[in-house]
């Protein structure tokens, strides 16, 4: 029998025009009372600032927001993303607190706005968990020895950077492509499949979702799919150095090194599992959703459904639901890309327990669309697939 389980909800977005605002609906972090209002610059130009509340209470240094804006000056018919370095303010970018945001958009004259009066702005969050600098174990070789963060080591130390807490949604893949995909790019027929995806092709290339499918993950996305969409959102594909190190957490979970002493030693830093060396299913306890109905899924779950055994940083299902794209090559050899598979983690709906562990990755062509893979993004340091 399939038990119930209550979904952690991702949120929703707001859209707004410049004369008035309206809300979307979506699986984002709750933004709400979005405003925007045309102003001089001291040097004389136009900027636009935009005030918006950030809802959601959970949202902290160590879980905050990523919060991005897009704009159309075409009745949205076309979008583009508000580049971050022309934005000033607390409200976008990595933003750590709930409450009222105020975003400054400068050199509005300079990236092609024609009509002011007639701009459509969206604003988006996605939950995020931070992963402090510093070493960590790394059991897998990346990448059959190729990572584009450079991380080979046995310990290897990787920079600051923020992953998503939760897989990328059905619905928020939908709003992606009723953005972009006029030409159906990023979309594939068996998308919309019901029982394994649920998004749903109209006229004029215009999506929805199965209703009830928004939280679960996508699927029938390829390396390009995943790639594309995180792209729309200024986000990229962990590297598998980053992905690992956000299942087993760094030698120390603060970070490696204070002033003069460690505070937080990681208590097992080698861990199998984002919750540590406990099987999935030890002692009768499902930890997160592999092969078989007895967790109380039969195929995918809503994301967070085992919030509860999230990583050390409070990433969830990063062991089962579905094996997730990295940004990494595999190689046979040293040589980059020459095999021209890319790799997954992390197991799937479909995977026995050995495979959702923290070390077994597969290969797959990047081409390659299907119902137990997914994705997450990262923001951090630019990390270039070669």
């Amino acid at each position: 029998m399939k038990r119930q389980r209550r979904l952690c909800c991702i949120g929703v977005c707001s859209a707004v025009v410049l004369a008035l605002g309206a809300a979307a609906p979506a699986r984002w972090l709750a933004t709400d009372g979005v405003k925007v209002r045309l102003e001089p610059t001291e040097l004389g130009g136009p900027k636009i600032v935009v005030e918006y509340d950030l809802k959601d209470p959970n949202v902290t240094p160590e879980s905050p927001a990523y919060v991005f804006l897009r704009y159309s000056q075409d009745s949205g018919d076309t979008w583009q993303l508000v580049p971050m370095d022309a934005l000033r303010g607390n409200g976008f970018d990595i933003v750590d607190k709930p409450g009222h945001k105020e975003v400054l958009w400068w050199g509005i004259d300079q990236t092609g706005v024609a009509d002011l009066a007639q701009i459509e702005l969206r604003v988006r969050a996605i939950a995020m968990a931070k992963v402090p600098a510093g070493r960590f174990t790394m059991k897998s070789l990346p990448g059959g020895g190729l990572d584009e963060s450079g991380a080979t080591r046995p310990d290897p130390n990787l920079p600051l950077y923020y992953i998503a807490k939760y897989e990328t949604t059905i619905a928020m893949y939908a709003d992606y492509l009723n953005e972009v995909g006029g030409e159906g790019a990023g979309w594939n027929a068996r998308m919309a499949r019901p029982e394994r995806c649920g998004i749903i092709q109209e006229g004029n290339h215009t999506y929805s979702v199965s209703p009830g499918r928004e939280d679960y993950p996508v699927t029938y996305v390829s390396w390009y799919d995943a790639m594309g969409f995180l792209r729309w959102c200024g986000l990229r594909l962990p590297t598998e150095a980053e992905w690992e190190k956000a299942v087993r957490g760094g030698l120390y979970l603060d970070g490696d090194r204070t002033v003069d002493k460690h505070r937080d030693p990681n208590p097992l830093p080698e861990r199998r599992y984002p919750w540590g060396d406990e099987d999935p299913n030890a002692g009768g306890v499902y930890r997160c959703n592999f092969d078989g109905a007895d967790d109380g899924f039969e195929r995918l779950a809503p994301v967070g459904s085992f919030q509860r055994f999230a990583s050390p940083y409070g990433v969830c299902d990063l062991a089962g639901n579905v094996a997730e794209w990295t940004l990494d090559w595999y190689s046979t050899s040293y040589h980059a890309g020459l095999d021209g598979f890319r790799m997954v983690r992390g197991g799937s709906w479909m995977a026995v327990p050995e495979g959702c562990d923290a070390v077994t990755g597969a290969t797959q062509l990047p081409l390659q669309e299907s119902s137990i893979m997914g994705f997450r993004g990262v923001r951090g340091p630019a990390a270039t697939p070669r």
